[in-house]
């Protein structure tokens, strides 16, 4: 998507707001942990958030690139800080909650956890290191978050409180080769059901769950870029195999997806955006897949 598309699509979601009797936006003054925010869908959701009024905390193992979606929300008007650190180091998770309520003067609004990346391997050949990282990622990483960040969504101010899990068609229906992404993606689902039962009575806490199909991102890109990530020393490489993405011959590409096409990282963001407003505020426990329109 070009980048002149995508400020049209701001320009119509920031029309809309004002329509909408949100003058100065869907989020103002709303303060916003988006972790795995550095980058791809991350980066989208802390641009659309910032542009609604939300007050951002960019969340990421890379601080360069934190720090560069911070900086380029800051120089646009925007109010948001970069806080870097491994989410499977829990210092850092007390850190990026510390620094989020100082950051918010005191209060915290939305959760969005997204971080997260992919190591898979068939279920004989899948290695405890394989399975125990992506399943303390995807899973347990959360469950601290949301954990430590308790005593300022536990209020009774008024205010509206927001959490969105990030999960994927793996959870929801399993993925041959995923069984430790699935496994964990599934367990967002059941965590995110709880919450919304344990907080939603007496505190008015919004939780739900998005769930991505083939959203374009460095997880769904050809292999052979060479992206990757690093884990105790050891690179991961990231992407699916060209070959393994090409249709076969007289076959339809994204066959199986009804709009004929992956969906981008702006579009995957707009939902998680949806979601996280008070255009939603009576949905609260859900499931949503963003698909288009794939396993339904």
């Amino acid at each position: 998507m070009t980048s002149v598309i995508k400020m049209r699509m701001a320009e119509r979601a920031a029309q809309l707001s004002r329509q909408l009797n949100y003058p100065k936006g869907l989020l103002h003054n709303q303060v916003a942990i988006i972790t795995g925010s550095g980058q791809g869908i991350g980066a989208e959701c802390a641009r659309l958030f910032a542009n609604e009024g939300a007050k951002v905390v960019v969340s990421d193992i890379d601080g360069a690139k934190a720090e560069e979606v911070a900086s380029k929300i800051r120089s646009g008007g925007g109010q948001a800080i970069a806080v870097a650190g491994d989410l499977l180091k829990d210092e850092y998770i007390k850190q990026l909650v510390a620094k989020a309520a100082e950051f918010g003067g005191g209060k915290i609004h939305i959760i969005v956890n997204n971080a997260g990346f992919t190591w898979d391997a068939v279920l004989h050949k899948m290695t405890d290191k394989q399975w125990d990282t992506i399943v303390a990622l995807h899973g347990t990483v959360p469950f601290k978050i949301i954990r430590e960040a308790a005593p300022y969504f536990r209020v009774k101010d008024g205010e509206p409180r927001n959490i969105i899990n990030i999960s994927s068609t793996s959870g929801v229906h399993g993925n041959a080769g995923q069984i430790n992404y699935a496994l964990a993606k599934a367990g967002v689902i059941g965590m995110t059901k709880t919450i919304a039962k344990e907080w939603g009575p007496a505190f008015g806490v919004r939780a739900n769950t998005i769930a991505f199909g083939h959203i374009e991102t460095r997880l769904t890109a050809n292999k052979e870029a060479g992206a990757f990530v690093e884990v105790d020393g050891q690179k991961v490489a990231l992407g699916i195999p060209e070959k393994q993405k090409q249709a076969p011959p007289g076959i339809v590409p994204y066959q199986d997806i009804p709009l004929r096409r992956p969906g981008t990282a702006t579009e995957a963001a707009s939902a998680v955006l949806a979601i996280a407003s008070p255009l939603s505020s009576y949905i609260s426990g859900q499931t949503i897949s963003v698909t288009g329109g794939r396993n339904m």
